[in-house]
């Protein structure tokens, strides 16, 4: 039961939260630094999310060349910046990390 009051609590927190930005439109002007560093956002929940993904192996630091997904994601990362393309992005990650775990 106390985890059905967590899931409850947390999704009635989450909503308070996105909500507080809609309800306070217009009757709050939100400051110039805190606009300007909105756009960083995605990218830095972005990053949080994948960066333990290519770093950490079985919750250890992994900065080794037998680390097929790291390889994977600077692979990924220089096929983002090159070509900007997301579907080219996510294949060439998925595709290298296919290729790298059947090699190592």
């Amino acid at each position: 039961m106390n985890v059905w009051w967590l899931m409850v609590t947390c999704g009635i927190v989450t909503f308070l939260i996105r909500f507080s930005f809609i309800g306070a439109e217009g009757r709050w002007a939100m400051p110039s630094w805190f606009r300007s560093a909105l756009p960083f956002v995605p990218i830095a929940a972005l990053t949080a999310l994948v960066a333990p993904e290519l770093l950490l192996v079985s919750g250890k630091l992994a900065l080794i060349a037998e680390n097929s997904r790291l390889w994977a994601g600077v692979l990924a990362i220089g096929v983002a910046a090159i070509w900007r393309n997301t579907l080219l992005t996510i294949a060439a990650g998925f595709a290298a990390f296919a290729v790298l775990r059947a090699i190592i």
